[in-house]
């Protein structure tokens, strides 16, 4: 069985239809009592009969008015069957004695407990992530799953697990992705969870991690690590651009004849230039008295 829309017409006309015949039905009743105090008739008895009888029929018609609000849709069963569902927002008539189920369809939004998971590498993080969604379709939402609010938390919980198992908290290489590359663990992890939840009749909108970072356990020695890794980063750079630098230098002056260098020298300068241009404090200048005063 499908998502299918209920009969439902006009609210208002149908209040008002209920009621001219309940109060006809009233003015035949009382109409045909003073009738009968007059003299009885089998007739006057089966026209009592049938007003009291429409007039209880109007009476349960009254029973199938309902209001849907925006953003809404009202489920219905009669006698435990489905018989549709109504999403329009409105003042209604549908089946009269049905049961009638509301399902909110505005956009909710759901975080998940930080979660204590081991990432690719084995290292334990603790992760959460916030999961934007809607219900789409109000038959699955109502029947295919027992409560659709708590089916989505326990796949969104699944899915965050799931995605933090699949990748390390950092990636040591360009071409590697991890948990901190946000967009693409993003959209990951919104697909999955359109899977999962695409049977309960849920829409997807939008998945994305809240928070992300090492168990206290480790924390301080991944810390370590990271300064390490950052601190190599930073000298390997530094490395290749003093030795651009000084190959410049060199270059300049051999082509303006400033000084001419034999190879001793030529690496004497190159050592002192790296030096100057690697060294983590501020350079002190040397003068040589010996070669002024030679």
């Amino acid at each position: 069985m499908d998502f299918r829309n209920a009969w439902r017409t006009n609210g208002f006309i149908g209040l008002l239809g209920s009621l001219v015949v309940v109060i006809a039905c009233v003015v035949a009743v009382i109409a045909t009592i003073a009738a009968v105090s007059d003299g009885a008739s089998p007739a006057l008895i089966v026209v009592t009969v049938l007003a009291v009888i429409v007039g209880f029929a109007a009476l349960l018609t009254m029973t199938g008015l309902t209001t849907v609000s925006p953003n809404e849709a009202k489920v219905l069963q009669f006698f435990g069957r489905y018989i549709g569902s109504v999403s329009d927002a409105g003042f209604f008539l549908v089946t009269p004695l049905t049961d009638r189920r509301t399902i909110s369809l505005r956009i909710r939004n759901f975080e998940t407990q930080k979660l204590k998971v081991n990432d690719a590498d084995g290292n334990p993080v603790e992760i959460a992530a916030v999961v934007v969604y809607r219900v789409v379709d109000s038959f699955k939402a109502a029947f295919a799953v027992d409560d659709y609010e708590e089916y989505v938390a326990i796949q969104s919980e699944a899915a965050v697990r799931h995605l933090a198992t699949s990748y390390p908290y950092d990636s040591h290489q360009t071409d590697t992705i991890s948990l901190r590359d946000g967009a693409t663990i993003a959209e990951e992890m919104t697909v999955e969870l359109r899977e999962r939840t695409q049977m309960a009749g849920i829409e997807i909108i939008e998945a994305r991690i809240t928070h992300l970072a090492y168990a206290p356990e480790i924390a301080q020695a991944m810390l370590v690590r990271q300064q390490a890794a950052q601190v190599v980063a930073a000298r390997q750079q530094i490395v290749e651009g003093a030795v651009g630098m000084v190959g410049l230098a060199l270059d300049r002056l051999a082509e303006q004849g400033v000084v001419e260098l034999d190879e001793e020298r030529r690496a004497a300068m190159v050592s002192n230039l790296l030096v100057v241009l690697c060294g983590d404090r501020a350079t002190q200048p040397v003068v040589n008295a010996g070669t002024l005063y030679a």
